[in-house]
């Protein structure tokens, strides 16, 4: 099967952010790609910090995802992307990532690990989504297991999915631009296919605000396609013969000692 990270950077418009994503879309499809991974915030950027989400966030059945159901219709590609959710009667919004195919909203999910760091506060704007969910999904060759770009910082968080039978991670990010932070975006991409044996796929926004460096991974933490700080896509053939090679020569996930599961809101780890 064929895969493709778009980098995308919007803008604050969102009529435009939505005609992009649509061409991205069926570019990418009418190369053939299966699945479709578009950036965190393709809906539109996150702005200023003062700036709020609510007035611009959407329903799932809002335009965004109007948009990417008319763009794969007639495909048999599925695509990934992220928006902002509106939460009814609240100033704060779902940072969201939807999975839409042929045949509608697939699924979605709530980003569970807000950017408290580094100068961001997401918390102010955003809601968690419960630790409890997530989102596989069957496309082609693959099963695909969600996360949203500071997710990437948590092993844990890719492990569950994993033990829910994800042999491919897709990462929607708008990885924040700064010191160091285009190497630990590749490092940990990286180490999330090494550690669990699986393909990942990380679209991300570009600069100057964001890292760019979208990347497939192979199972053994090959990157076999990227791009640098322009806008456009990796594509990359995956299959499920490769994991199943890779995690027959190194069987770490039947190695493991110890199980994970999500921590009730309530917890405080680590301290």
């Amino acid at each position: 099967m064929l895969v493709a990270a778009v980098q995308f950077t919007a803008t604050p418009d969102k009529a435009a952010n939505r005609d992009r994503v649509a061409a991205a879309v069926r570019v990418a499809a009418g190369r053939g790609a299966d699945l479709v991974v578009l950036p965190e915030a393709a809906m539109l950027p996150f702005g200023r910090p003062e700036e709020s989400l609510a007035r611009a966030a959407e329903p799932l059945d809002g335009a965004f995802v109007g948009t990417l159901r008319a763009a794969v219709h007639g495909t048999g590609a599925t695509v990934l992307a992220g928006m902002f959710e509106a939460v009814p009667r609240d100033d704060h919004v779902f940072n969201t990532v939807v999975a839409v195919d042929a045949t509608g909203l697939r699924g979605s999910y709530r980003k569970v690990h807000l950017f408290d760091a580094l100068g961001w506060r997401e918390s102010d704007r955003l809601r968690a989504g419960d630790p409890g969910q997530r989102l596989t999904l069957d496309v082609s060759e693959l099963t695909v297991g969600v996360l949203t770009c500071y997710d990437l910082r948590f092993p844990e968080m890719a492990r569950v999915l994993i033990d829910n039978g994800a042999t491919g991670l897709a990462v929607p990010a708008a990885w924040v631009a700064g010191p160091l932070k285009e190497d630990h975006w590749v490092t940990l991409a990286r180490a999330r296919a090494i550690e669990n044996t699986c393909y990942l796929a990380g679209a991300g926004q570009g600069p100057p605000t964001y890292a760019g460096r979208s990347l497939i991974v192979d199972p053994m933490g090959v990157v076999i396609a990227q791009r640098g700080e322009h806008d456009g896509m990796a594509l990359a053939e995956v299959s499920a013969q490769r994991v199943a090679e890779v995690r027959a020569k190194l069987p770490s996930l039947e190695h493991r000692r110890y199980s994970v599961t999500p921590a009730a809101e309530s917890e405080t780890i680590g301290r």
